[in-house]
């Protein structure tokens, strides 16, 4: 009886069209290629990619949401006080002032919890060689205690078990799978 195997060809080394064989310079692009791919890959995957990805995109996505608040500060009768008496120049250089400040201090902050937890979510999944729930989980737990250290012992352990329910409740629903309807 006769097993019906895929062939395995090394890459570089399959024939080309028409069935000619490539030539030594296209298999060491080929091979050149698949080699920087693959670096590529490596860099992407690493936890400091990830943690600069997600702090970078926390930084922006807390700029915004400080942004989209300093619109309510404009209406704030207690704040409103201090434009009395300002032209309108002066008002708008402090407006934008005040603004760019807020932005700052709301998008690095979140750009600090966005690099801590991805960070620490790649190192946990590359101890634990598993990608599974539980690395959000652990992730969480450590982060969230991270973010409670200068408040106290007590602090550092809620932060860490509601950091770690909220990832795993994130991570579930990323995770969950519809029915398919074709089945």
């Amino acid at each position: 009886m006769e097993q019906c195997v895929a062939p395995f060809v090394v890459p570089g080394y399959e024939p080309g069209p028409g069935g000619v064989a490539k030539t030594p310079e296209e298999r060491r692009e080929i091979l050149n290629s698949i080699k920087q791919m693959r670096l590529v890959q490596a860099g992407i995957e690493s936890p400091v990619a990830k943690a600069t990805l997600s702090g970078g995109m926390g930084f922006a996505i807390g700029a915004f949401f400080s942004l989209m608040g300093s619109s309510f500060t404009l209406e704030d009768p207690f704040r409103a006080t201090q434009y009395d008496g300002m032209k309108t120049m002066q008002k708008a250089k402090l407006v934008f002032k005040d603004m760019g400040k807020g932005m700052w201090r709301q998008g690095k902050g979140f750009g600090m919890v966005g690099a801590l937890y991805a960070g620490t979510e790649c190192v946990v999944e590359g101890y634990r060689a598993k990608n599974d729930i539980y690395n959000s989980v652990y992730a969480g737990l450590i982060s969230g205690a991270v973010l409670g250290r200068n408040s106290g012992t007590r602090a550092m352990i809620l932060g860490g078990m509601g950091f770690a329910a909220f990832s795993a409740v994130i991570d579930t629903y990323i995770r969950w799978e519809t029915p398919d309807e074709d089945a």
